[in-house]
């Protein structure tokens, strides 16, 4: 019989944390790292290359759903 380990096979993809908020959003899911680039950008905060791979990181931990 084989060990099933996880972290031996690669990185196990895991599901974001899902955090309800009734009223608050629209009716699809959005992610952490999409509201904090939203609140960046409206603040006057240009983009870079980096704040895509931490937009793309957060969203997989954590999702805002109604």
């Amino acid at each position: 019989m084989q060990d099933e380990n996880p972290t031996a096979k690669g990185e196990a993809q895991s599901k974001p944390y899902q955090v309800r908020l009734p009223g608050f959003i629209a009716d699809d899911a959005v992610g952490l790292g999409d509201v904090v680039q939203r609140m960046t950008y409206a603040i006057g905060i240009k983009p870079c290359g980096g704040c895509e791979r931490r937009a793309a990181a957060m969203n997989r931990w954590m999702v805002f759903t109604r």
